[in-house]
């Protein structure tokens, strides 16, 4: 049994109590997206103006897809299990597309067009191996290194297709949710680490090399104290951080464009470079801060309105909510924000079936590492990643997959199973 209360799986029936509660919770898990979407919305507007459609766009979207959100919850997730390889499938090609065909914005190709619009096979390459790792997941018990190979194998092909379009944000995310399923699915909290840890030993390598003197033996130790093979396991452990250690600086000069290093860097200290690399996040500061307790008031924000941040409308647009609705403005956000992660862990708990678990918790990891880092990012504690926040950013295939993600939550819902009477 998967990393869930046992309690909640031991009975089959819904008592009364429980069947109001659940039709409380389906609602909350489609309301509180679109009440976010409406937000966004308005402040997508105030960043543009009439004049451009985005802020009308971005809310018909955000409509459209709570009815695609609808859709999906009367369809059980069984039936499209055959399905699943399939689609991820179409995704890697997809992804692979891009290097042929993908147009480049800002330097970097992410986007395919297909005529009436543009589309972003990252952001639905999140969602396919969400799915594709619970189905593998949810057949293999992870025992052995040799059961760490396929579930692996399916991340790290798509992680390498998004890594060097260059799309750190997402690659990241893949990382993260990968992290958490495979916790989830009971596989040691050790080997989670030693996985993990592989940022770490990058980060030392670029920065005090010196230290992986001390850092490699600590993997080696993790490793031994978390498998019966005590020898092998630490060989191979260490062995992974080695090379990891000589593949950094080979992904850093040519996995990275120069103003992704740039933002790597300067979030430290923005004003080394304040009107080149470091210029987004003293302007997000600055709005944020200028918003005070209660903000100017929605649609009357000075540097929004005038545009001081580039592209404010889409990973920025957490400083436009800081500088309009004030502090207060930005609580209520989050609050939001925290209540959906908690109802989608507390859905992942009550799921009939490991599948079913795997695939809520994999959305919800992937919703909370977004909302951390974006937030992060723009209030100046983390580098610029391009990483959007769920249901605000502006960006259309986003927020299509991301409410699509809800309906699977929504179906799995339908039909959990309930607490104990």
């Amino acid at each position: 049994m998967f990393r869930r209360i046992s309690l909640f799986n031991k009975r089959g029936f819904l008592p009364k109590k429980d069947n109001f509660n659940r039709g409380f919770l389906f609602s909350q898990l489609l309301i509180i997206p679109l009440f976010l979407v409406i937000i966004s919305g308005l402040l997508i507007k105030s960043i543009q103006g009439d004049f451009v459609s985005n802020y009308s766009g971005h809310i018909l979207t955000g409509f459209l897809g709570y009815f695609l959100a609808f859709l999906i919850s009367y369809i059980p997730l069984e039936r499209l299990r055959k399905f699943l390889v399939p689609f991820y499938l179409c995704t890697l090609i997809s992804l692979l597309l891009i290097y042929f065909f993908g147009i480049s914005v800002s330097g970097a190709q992410r986007w395919l067009n297909l005529g009436i619009f543009s589309f972003q096979p990252s952001e639905v390459a999140k969602l396919s191996t969400v799915l594709t790792l619970a189905l593998v997941l949810d057949k293999k018990i992870i025992l052995s290194i040799r059961d760490l190979v396929l579930p692996l194998l399916v991340v790290v092909i798509p992680w390498l297709l998004i890594f060097f379009q260059p799309d750190l944000g997402t690659s990241l995310v893949l990382l993260v949710l990968t992290g958490v399923m495979l916790y989830w699915s009971q596989m040691p909290i050790e080997w989670i680490l030693i996985l993990v840890f592989c940022i770490v030993t990058s980060t030392l390598y670029l920065t005090l090399p010196i230290l992986l003197i001390f850092w490699i033996p600590v993997i080696g130790y993790l490793a031994y104290r978390s498998s019966k093979k005590k020898i092998i396991f630490s060989a191979l452990a260490i062995s992974l951080h080695l090379l990891v250690a000589k593949l950094t600086p080979i992904l850093w000069q040519y996995g990275l464009k120069e103003y992704q290093k740039d933002r790597l860097v300067l979030f430290l200290d923005p004003n080394r470079d304040p009107l080149g690399g470091g210029y987004h996040l003293i302007q997000s500061q600055i709005a944020i801060g200028s918003g005070g307790l209660f903000g100017t008031g929605l649609l009357q924000g000075k540097l929004t309105n005038l545009q001081f941040i580039p592209e404010q409308h889409t990973d920025f647009i957490f400083s436009a909510l800081g500088e309009e609705l004030g502090f207060v403005g930005c609580i209520i956000v989050l609050f939001l924000f925290f209540f959906l992660i908690k109802k989608l862990i507390n859905t992942a708990t009550i799921a009939r079936t490991n599948f079913e678990s795997l695939i809520v918790i994999g959305i919800a990891s992937t919703f909370l590492f977004q909302i951390i880092i974006n937030l992060f990012m723009t209030i100046g504690l983390g580098p610029v990643t391009g990483i959007p926040l769920p249901f605000m950013s502006y960006g259309r295939t986003s927020l299509v997959t991301n409410f699509i993600s809800i309906g699977f939550v929504l179906s799995i819902l339908k039909r959990s199973r309930s607490l104990r009477s």
